[in-house]
């Protein structure tokens, strides 16, 4: 079984199905820092790519295609902005199936995605695939992370593909580092006084709390979330980019040779490890 991933960022749903002993041939990604970040972890050929302009006849033939295209306009936090509108880049996910259609295809994206029925219909109603989704997949089982996204798997016979299971999820207190390198930006002090619009979500590992969604603006604006820890003035602190990888359930040997800014993004960007190990489980099931 071969895999080729799209729109793979920093290649976190890649750790995934490694982890799963699963081969990655290419992976396709527009983004030169995550292309380099993968090509720093990773031995599968990165290809630093635009696929709306990209040829679906310039890659090479795989079993399976993974689809992680971004879902910033999906989301609904982006009713707020006012760009909750979707966008077309699904369109070339679809494509990539049609013109070369694999034995699955898997589209991860987040559950407001589905407000979208002509996406929907695109994903789920490909002819000559059962497609089965599930929604929510929650990080939560694995990871002190609130993470609620969409799975497609669109394959060529018809599988019993199972839902995860909740199997000893770490906790906030697992994933903290003892001396973090962390930055605490003057706006920590003025979002706990009530100037933003929001206060901050503030967890306590010692109260069993779970981490909110890691988000991409993270870097921008590190007020926004924040864990409660008495070493620090005020006695909160923002979490460190591996504290923020390891509530995605990266694992520790991943290395982030990048500015923090940009790790932070990647993180927030990416599908939670264990999401993709799950996937790849079922992957193994349905070849052999």
């Amino acid at each position: 079984m071969v895999i080729n991933t799209y729109f793979s960022g920093a290649g976190l749903f890649d750790i995934g199905f490694k982890m799963a002993d699963l081969e990655i041939q290419q992976s396709f990604e527009i983004d030169s820092h995550c292309c380099n970040v993968q090509r720093n972890n990773f031995k599968h050929e990165v290809v630093e790519s635009d696929i709306t302009k990209k040829l679906v006849a310039d890659e090479k033939e795989c079993d399976v295609k993974v689809f992680t295209y971004p879902c910033t306009k999906y989301s609904a936090i982006a009713d707020i902005h006012g760009t909750r509108t979707g966008d077309e880049l699904f369109l070339h996910a679809f494509r990539h199936m049609v013109l070369n259609p694999p034995e699955i295809f898997v589209v991860e994206n987040v559950p407001g995605m589905r407000a979208f029925p002509i996406v929907i219909e695109a994903m789920t109603k490909l002819p000559n695939y059962y497609v089965t989704t599930f929604c929510p997949i929650k990080s939560e089982i694995w990871l002190p992370q609130k993470r609620d996204r969409l799975i497609i798997i669109g394959s060529r016979k018809n599988f019993n593909w199972r839902e995860p299971v909740k199997n000893n999820p770490k906790s906030l207190k697992d994933i903290l580092e003892k001396n973090p390198r962390v930055t605490r930006p003057k706006a920590i002090q003025q979002r706990m006084k009530g100037i933003y619009r929001d206060l901050p979500i503030i967890s306590d590992p010692e109260k069993g709390d779970i981490a909110p969604t890691c988000v991409a603006h993270y870097a921008k604006d590190k007020s926004t979330r924040l864990v409660k820890d008495k070493k620090f003035p005020l006695g909160v602190r923002p979490y460190s980019v591996r504290e923020y990888a390891r509530l995605q359930g990266v694992p520790d040997w991943f290395e982030f040779n990048c500015p923090d800014t940009y790790a932070y993004r990647m993180i927030g960007n990416g599908v939670s490890v264990p999401v993709g190990l799950w996937a790849g489980n079922e992957l193994k099931r349905y070849f052999n």
